[in-house]
C-alpha cells in the first residue's frame, strides 16, 4: 500500500473560465489548461489539503493507477502540485547496489551499516563492492559483511570500478553510492518506484551534509555542489546542463551498459558525462527531493577548495564532449533596457534616463498583460506587477551569479588597469552571495557565509579558466547572448 499523497502549492488558484479550468501558478507566473476529465480530480484538491494517491484515484477510475502518478508528477515538476509520501514498489525490479572504494575501512564499515538497516526487500538487493587495490585494512572490513567484494590489484579510478561492478550486476536497477556516503533508510524505496515510468533512465535523490561540527559544514549544508533541488526537476530543453551526482545515481542496467558506463579516462565529470549521454539516447533523467544519502564532504578549507578547483576543471573536458552544450545567458530587451538604464541615471548628468527604466517596465508589463488577455488567463494586475518585478529582480541575480561564478578571479588581474571594472564585479559577486543567503536560510552570519562563498566561486572558476587554457577551450567562460531562452 502506498502513503503516497498531494495538494496544490498555495500559491495556485483553479479559475474557470468559459466553462474550461486552469491551474494558475502566481510566480513564476504560468498557467495549464486541464482537461474536463480530471474536473473531479481538480475540485478535490482544491481544498489544498494532502490527499491521499488512493483517493485521488477513486476520482479517475478508468485510468490506470501509473497513468494518473505521472500526471499527478508532472504537475509537481511544473510547480503547480506538492508531493509528499512513497509511491507503491513495483514487484519485479532488483537493485545492485554499487559501491567503489579506495583506503577508506572506516568510511566503507558506515556505509555497508547504513545498507544493512535499508527498508527494502531484502530478496531483491545485491550489494557490490569494488576496492581499488587499497593498501589498508579495507578489503578485510568489507569482507565481514554479506556483499559482493571484487579485489583490484592496480589503482583504476572510480569510474572504473563502477563499469566493472555494473558488468558483473544482476539487477534491473544500478544504484551508485560512494564509500564516504551513508544511505538514509528509505533511500531506495522512495526513489525505485520512479522507474515505472518507461522514459526514465536515471534518477538521483538528496545528498545531504553528514557533518555538522563547523561553519563550513554549514555552509556545504544549504550549498553543496550536489544538492540539486528541493523540487522535483526532470530533464527538459531548457535546462541542457541538468545532471544527478554519482554518489546518488540511479540507472537502467542495460541502458548503463549500451551506453558503455562511465568514461574512465573522466576523474571528474564522469556523472555529468553520464547524465548527458542518457540523454542523447532519447531518455529522461530525473531528481526528486527524496531518496537520501548523507555525505562525509571535504571540511577543512583547503581540501573544500582543492575539490571545488577539481570540479572546476571538468568544464571544458565536458564541452570538447559535448560540443552541442551551448551556455546561453539570456538578455531579455525591455529587462536589459530597464536595468541599463536605471544603473546609467545614477551618474550626474544621466539622471533623465530613469524615465527610460520606467517605460521599459510599463511597456513590459503591458506586454504581458495583453498576452494573458488574449489566452484567457484570469490574473489580478498587482499579481501581474509583482510577477513582473521579481522577474526583473531575478534576471539581475542571475547576471550577478554568471559574473560571481566565472569572472571574480579576473577581476582582481584588471584592478591595477580597470578599478571601476573590478568595483562593479565584486558587488555583482556580493549581491549574489547575499540573494544566495536570503534564499538558502543557513546557520551562518551573513559574512562568514559570504567568506565560504567566495572561497568556493574563486577556487572553482581557477580550475574553469585552468581547464580553459590547458584543454583550449573557452567557451565555458563565454557563453552565447540571446533574447530570450528557447
Amino acid at each position: 500500500m502506498s502513503n503516497l499523497a498531494y495538494r496544490l502549492r498555495k500559491n495556485v488558484s483553479i479559475p474557470e473560465t468559459d466553462g474550461k479550468l486552469q491551474l494558475v501558478l502566481s510566480y513564476p507566473l504560468k498557467s495549464v489548461r486541464i482537461h474536463p476529465y480530471w474536473r473531479n480530480l481538480f475540485k478535490h484538491l482544491s481544498k489544498q489539503e494532502f490527499s491521499s494517491f488512493e483517493s485521488i484515484r477513486s476520482k479517475t477510475a478508468r485510468r490506470k493507477p501509473e497513468e494518473v502518478e505521472f500526471f499527478l508528477n508532472d504537475l509537481v515538476r511544473k510547480g503547480f502540485l506538492e508531493r509528499r509520501g512513497v509511491s507503491a514498489l513495483s514487484d519485479d525490479l532488483f537493485v545492485s547496489i554499487i559501491i567503489p572504494v579506495r583506503n577508506r575501512h572506516d568510511d566503507i564499515d558506515a556505509c555497508l551499516r547504513s545498507l544493512g538497516e535499508l527498508d527494502y526487500p531484502y530478496d531483491k538487493l545485491e550489494i557490490i563492492v569494488v576496492d581499488d587495490a587499497s593498501t589498508d585494512q579495507t578489503p578485510d572490513v568489507v569482507s565481514h559483511y554479506p556483499v559482493h567484494l571484487i579485489r583490484l590489484k592496480q589503482h583504476k579510478q572510480a569510474s572504473y570500478c563502477r563499469n566493472l561492478a555494473a558488468q558483473n550486476a544482476g539487477g534491473d536497477i544500478l544504484a551508485f553510492i560512494d564509500s564516504d556516503c551513508l544511505a538514509g533508510s528509505a533511500w531506495l524505496r522512495e526513489l525505485v518506484p520512479a522507474f515505472k515510468d518507461a522514459q526514465l533512465g536515471a534518477l538521483g535523490g538528496v545528498v545531504d551534509s553528514y557533518f555538522d561540527e563547523n561553519g563550513l559544514d554549514r555552509y556545504e549544508k544549504v550549498k553543496s555542489s550536489l544538492n540539486v533541488s528541493n523540487w522535483f526537476k526532470r530533464s527538459h530543453k531548457n535546462d541542457p546542463f541538468f545532471y544527478l551526482p554519482a554518489c546518488n545515481l540511479l540507472a537502467r542496467r542495460h541502458l548503463f551498459l549500451e551506453l558503455g558506463g562511465f568514461k574512465e579516462e573522466l576523474v571528474v565529470g564522469e556523472d555529468v558525462d553520464l547524465c548527458w549521454r542518457i540523454r542523447k539516447n532519447g531518455y529522461q533523467i530525473e531528481y526528486r527531493p527524496q531518496g537520501r544519502v548523507y555525505h562525509k564532504h571535504r571540511n577543512r578549507v583547503f581540501p573544500f577548495c582543492r575539490r571545488r578547483f577539481d570540479y572546476g576543471t571538468s568544464e571544458s573536458l565536458l564541452n570538447k564532449l559535448h560540443p552541442e552544450k551551448i551556455k546561453k545567458l539570456c538578455f531579455p530587451p525591455l529587462t536589459s533596457l530597464f536595468w541599463s538604464s536605471l544603473l546609467i541615471s545614477i551618474i550626474p548628468g544621466f539622471r533623465p534616463l530613469v524615465v527610460v527604466s520606467v517605460g521599459a517596465f510599463v511597456a513590459d508589463t503591458v506586454k504581458k498583460l495583453l498576452m494573458i488577455k488574449r489566452r484567457k488567463i484570469p490574473v489580478k494586475v498587482s499579481s501581474l506587477l509583482s510577477s513582473v518585478l521579481r522577474n526583473y529582480l531575478a534576471f539581475l541575480h542571475h547576471i550577478a551569479s554568471f559574473v560571481s561564478r566565472y569572472y571574480l578571479f579576473p577581476s582582481l588581474i584588471i584592478l591595477p588597469i580597470a578599478p571601476p571594472m573590478f568595483i562593479a564585479i565584486v558587488i555583482l559577486h556580493l549581491l549574489a552571495g547575499s540573494v544566495d543567503y536570503v534564499i538558502k536560510r543557513p546557520q551562518l552570519n551573513l559574512v562568514s557565509f559570504l567568506y565560504y562563498f567566495s572561497l568556493e566561486q574563486l577556487s572553482y572558476q581557477l580550475g574553469v579558466w585552468w581547464g580553459c587554457f590547458k584543454h583550449i577551450c573557452f567557451r565555458p567562460i563565454v557563453p552565447k547572448i540571446v533574447k530570450n531562452i528557447s
